[in-house]
Protein backbone atom coordinates (compact mmCIF):
# COMPACT_ATOMS: atom_id res chain seq x y z
CA UNK A 1 0.00 0.00 0.00
CA UNK A 2 1.19 3.48 -0.75
CA UNK A 3 1.69 5.55 2.64
CA UNK A 4 -0.61 8.78 2.15
CA UNK A 5 0.40 11.89 4.18
CA UNK A 6 -1.95 12.68 6.94
CA UNK A 7 -2.96 16.44 5.08
CA UNK A 8 -2.32 15.79 1.43
CA UNK A 9 -4.93 17.26 -1.44
CA UNK A 10 -5.75 14.89 -3.67
CA UNK A 11 -7.69 15.97 -6.55
CA UNK A 12 -8.45 15.19 -10.60
CA UNK A 13 -6.84 17.92 -12.34
CA UNK A 14 -5.16 18.70 -15.83
CA UNK A 15 -2.85 21.89 -16.17
CA UNK A 16 -5.37 24.71 -15.89
CA UNK A 17 -8.33 23.10 -13.88
CA UNK A 18 -8.55 21.46 -10.98
CA UNK A 19 -12.12 19.54 -10.21
CA UNK A 20 -13.63 20.42 -7.40
CA UNK A 21 -16.94 18.71 -5.73
CA UNK A 22 -20.79 20.58 -4.37
CA UNK A 23 -23.87 19.01 -3.75
CA UNK A 24 -27.20 21.39 -4.23
CA UNK A 25 -30.66 21.41 -4.82
CA UNK A 26 -32.45 20.42 -8.02
CA UNK A 27 -32.86 24.69 -8.47
CA UNK A 28 -29.44 25.71 -7.86
CA UNK A 29 -27.67 22.92 -9.71
CA UNK A 30 -30.26 23.45 -12.61
CA UNK A 31 -29.50 27.07 -12.81
CA UNK A 32 -25.91 26.49 -12.64
CA UNK A 33 -25.73 24.01 -15.76
CA UNK A 34 -28.21 26.65 -17.44
CA UNK A 35 -25.19 29.61 -16.72
CA UNK A 36 -22.10 27.65 -16.47
CA UNK A 37 -21.07 29.35 -12.70
CA UNK A 38 -23.95 29.44 -9.98
CA UNK A 39 -26.47 32.18 -10.54
CA UNK A 40 -27.57 34.10 -7.76
CA UNK A 41 -30.67 33.69 -6.52
CA UNK A 42 -31.21 30.81 -5.94
CA UNK A 43 -27.37 30.65 -5.05
CA UNK A 44 -26.78 33.05 -2.22
CA UNK A 45 -23.74 34.98 -2.72
CA UNK A 46 -23.03 36.11 0.88
CA UNK A 47 -23.06 33.02 2.25
CA UNK A 48 -20.03 30.56 2.74
CA UNK A 49 -19.92 27.85 0.22
CA UNK A 50 -17.36 25.11 0.41
CA UNK A 51 -15.73 23.17 -1.77
CA UNK A 52 -14.15 19.83 -1.86
CA UNK A 53 -11.59 18.26 -4.39
CA UNK A 54 -12.25 14.81 -2.71
CA UNK A 55 -15.06 12.83 -4.64
CA UNK A 56 -15.94 10.37 -1.77
CA UNK A 57 -15.66 13.19 1.38
CA UNK A 58 -18.06 14.78 -0.71
CA UNK A 59 -20.11 11.13 -1.17
CA UNK A 60 -19.75 11.71 2.62
CA UNK A 61 -20.70 15.18 3.04
CA UNK A 62 -24.20 14.40 1.03
CA UNK A 63 -24.94 10.40 1.10
CA UNK A 64 -24.08 9.94 -2.41
CA UNK A 65 -26.69 12.80 -2.79
CA UNK A 66 -29.57 10.40 -1.15
CA UNK A 67 -29.32 12.92 1.52
CA UNK A 68 -31.76 15.55 1.48
CA UNK A 69 -33.11 17.54 -1.05
CA UNK A 70 -31.04 20.56 -0.91
CA UNK A 71 -28.16 18.02 -1.65
CA UNK A 72 -29.71 15.52 -4.10
CA UNK A 73 -27.44 16.86 -6.98
CA UNK A 74 -23.77 16.39 -7.32
CA UNK A 75 -21.95 18.92 -9.39
CA UNK A 76 -18.48 18.27 -10.53
CA UNK A 77 -16.73 21.84 -10.88
CA UNK A 78 -13.68 22.42 -13.07
CA UNK A 79 -12.13 26.11 -11.50
CA UNK A 80 -8.76 27.76 -12.44
CA UNK A 81 -5.78 26.52 -10.90
CA UNK A 82 -5.04 29.71 -10.54
CA UNK A 83 -8.09 30.68 -8.74
CA UNK A 84 -7.59 27.51 -6.49
CA UNK A 85 -4.29 28.47 -5.52
CA UNK A 86 -4.91 32.30 -5.00
CA UNK A 87 -8.17 30.35 -2.10
CA UNK A 88 -5.29 28.63 -1.02
CA UNK A 89 -2.82 31.55 -0.47
CA UNK A 90 -6.13 33.61 1.36
CA UNK A 91 -6.67 31.59 3.63
CA UNK A 92 -6.97 30.83 7.25
CA UNK A 93 -7.80 27.85 8.99
CA UNK A 94 -11.22 26.89 10.51
CA UNK A 95 -10.10 26.88 14.27
CA UNK A 96 -6.86 27.82 16.08
CA UNK A 97 -3.81 25.58 15.47
CA UNK A 98 -1.68 24.60 18.12
CA UNK A 99 0.89 27.95 16.83
CA UNK A 100 -1.62 30.61 16.91
CA UNK A 101 -3.54 32.26 19.98
CA UNK A 102 -7.18 32.55 20.03
CA UNK A 103 -6.77 36.10 19.11
CA UNK A 104 -4.40 36.03 16.71
CA UNK A 105 -6.52 33.02 14.43
CA UNK A 106 -9.51 36.32 15.15
CA UNK A 107 -7.62 38.35 13.54
CA UNK A 108 -6.55 36.51 10.72
CA UNK A 109 -10.01 34.86 10.50
CA UNK A 110 -11.61 37.96 10.11
CA UNK A 111 -9.58 39.46 7.26
CA UNK A 112 -9.37 35.95 5.52
CA UNK A 113 -12.16 35.26 2.83
CA UNK A 114 -11.18 31.27 3.06
CA UNK A 115 -11.28 28.81 5.60
CA UNK A 116 -9.65 25.54 5.43
CA UNK A 117 -10.61 22.26 7.24
CA UNK A 118 -9.08 18.90 6.81
CA UNK A 119 -11.38 16.35 8.02
CA UNK A 120 -10.49 11.81 7.72
CA UNK A 121 -10.88 11.32 4.52
CA UNK A 122 -13.50 8.73 3.23
CA UNK A 123 -13.26 4.85 1.95
CA UNK A 124 -15.90 3.60 -0.63
CA UNK A 125 -18.03 2.62 2.46
CA UNK A 126 -17.61 6.41 3.75
CA UNK A 127 -15.74 5.20 6.92
CA UNK A 128 -12.98 7.53 8.42
CA UNK A 129 -9.41 6.88 6.70
CA UNK A 130 -6.58 8.21 8.94
CA UNK A 131 -4.99 10.90 6.27
CA UNK A 132 -7.10 13.88 5.73
CA UNK A 133 -9.16 15.53 2.79
CA UNK A 134 -9.30 19.44 1.95
CA UNK A 135 -12.69 21.07 2.63
CA UNK A 136 -12.19 25.32 1.63
CA UNK A 137 -14.87 27.81 2.48
CA UNK A 138 -15.13 30.18 0.44
CA UNK A 139 -16.98 33.96 1.61
CA UNK A 140 -16.80 37.22 0.89
CA UNK A 141 -14.35 38.42 -2.18
CA UNK A 142 -13.70 34.48 -2.61
CA UNK A 143 -16.99 33.69 -3.40
CA UNK A 144 -17.21 36.25 -6.00
CA UNK A 145 -14.10 35.25 -7.63
CA UNK A 146 -14.95 31.81 -7.94
CA UNK A 147 -18.81 32.36 -9.19
CA UNK A 148 -17.37 35.08 -11.25
CA UNK A 149 -13.69 34.05 -13.06
CA UNK A 150 -12.76 30.61 -11.54
CA UNK A 151 -15.24 28.41 -12.90
CA UNK A 152 -14.58 26.70 -16.00
CA UNK A 153 -17.11 24.41 -16.14
CA UNK A 154 -19.97 23.06 -14.28
CA UNK A 155 -20.98 19.08 -14.65
CA UNK A 156 -23.73 17.19 -13.29
CA UNK A 157 -22.26 13.80 -11.79
CA UNK A 158 -25.35 12.78 -9.65
CA UNK A 159 -26.23 9.73 -12.23
CA UNK A 160 -22.68 8.73 -11.67
CA UNK A 161 -23.11 8.77 -8.20
CA UNK A 162 -25.83 6.88 -7.64
CA UNK A 163 -24.13 4.24 -9.80
CA UNK A 164 -20.97 4.03 -7.87
CA UNK A 165 -23.21 3.39 -4.53
CA UNK A 166 -25.27 0.89 -6.01
CA UNK A 167 -21.74 -0.97 -7.05
CA UNK A 168 -21.26 -0.53 -3.33
CA UNK A 169 -24.25 -1.79 -2.19
CA UNK A 170 -24.35 -4.90 -4.00
CA UNK A 171 -20.40 -5.63 -2.64
CA UNK A 172 -19.17 -5.02 -5.75
CA UNK A 173 -15.83 -2.76 -4.32
CA UNK A 174 -13.38 -3.15 -7.01
CA UNK A 175 -15.61 -2.22 -10.34
CA UNK A 176 -16.69 0.96 -8.06
CA UNK A 177 -13.07 1.83 -7.51
CA UNK A 178 -12.28 1.42 -10.91
CA UNK A 179 -15.39 3.75 -12.01
CA UNK A 180 -13.82 7.02 -8.72
CA UNK A 181 -12.61 10.03 -10.27
CA UNK A 182 -8.31 9.34 -10.74
CA UNK A 183 -7.45 11.71 -8.03
CA UNK A 184 -3.65 12.61 -7.66
CA UNK A 185 -1.63 14.37 -5.25
CA UNK A 186 -1.65 17.79 -5.77
CA UNK A 187 0.98 19.80 -5.18
CA UNK A 188 0.08 23.54 -4.42
CA UNK A 189 2.45 26.55 -4.93
CA UNK A 190 1.16 27.85 -1.43
CA UNK A 191 0.43 24.92 1.32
Amino acid sequence: MNFIPERQIRALYDEQTIRVYQAYSDEIADAALRQGTFVSPPFKMDRMTWIKPSFLWMMYRAGWGRKDAGQARILAIDISREGFEWALSHSCPSHPSDSMSKEEWLRVKEAAPVRIQWDPERDLQLQPQTHRAIQIGLSKQAVELYVGQWIKRVTDITSEAHAIHTLVLHGKFDTARKSLPLEHPYVSKTL
